[in-house]
């Protein structure tokens, strides 16, 4: 979520060719006039500012190259809304809002879409469904959907908000 950290993560990826790892953050589930003023920064620090500064660095690296696809994780929840985590709504809609923007400006055979991940079975899911998340997959039977989903996004897929 830090600026500079990203300056220096794309100089490194540069340099090495290395794999920025996926991040992001929810609050801990309450109401939003119950959300303290950290959390809450945290997880728009992370969830935009972050994905923000990603793309200040990265687009530029590859519009060098004239290609590139670029995925912002969404949520379900970016697109509907849920009692308890408004913070992370929030956050998620932003990320919607952004991509199709980004996509607006975006030179030809390039893309930028919002994936919306499904309902997996993470902590996240176990903080809101408690339970019953154990009634949705698994993260290791996801990865191979999403991995072969991604790996077939085009530039005709630009500014789509897309569900694994």
């Amino acid at each position: 979520r830090s600026n500079s950290s990203v300056e220096e993560l794309a100089r490194a990826v540069v340099e090495k060719k290395g794999v920025p790892d996926i991040i992001g953050t929810i609050n801990r589930n309450n109401r939003l006039w119950e959300v303290p003023v950290e959390e809450f920064d945290a997880v728009i620090d992370t969830n935009i500012k972050g994905i923000a500064n990603m793309l200040r660095h990265f687009i530029p690296l590859m519009v060098e190259s004239k290609q590139g696809i670029i995925v912002n994780i969404s949520s379900g929840w970016g697109r509907s809304a849920a009692a308890q985590v408004a913070p992370y709504c929030a956050s998620k809609w932003a990320v919607e809002g952004l991509t199709k923007s980004v996509a607006k400006e975006l030179p030809s055979g390039m893309a930028i879409v919002a994936l919306n991940p499904g309902v997996i079975n993470t902590d996240m899911l176990a903080s809101c469904f408690g339970n019953s998340a154990a009634l949705y997959q698994s993260p290791e039977s996801w990865a191979p959907k999403a991995a072969t989903m991604i790996l077939n996004l085009t530039a005709a897929d630009n500014g789509a908000s897309l569900t694994v």
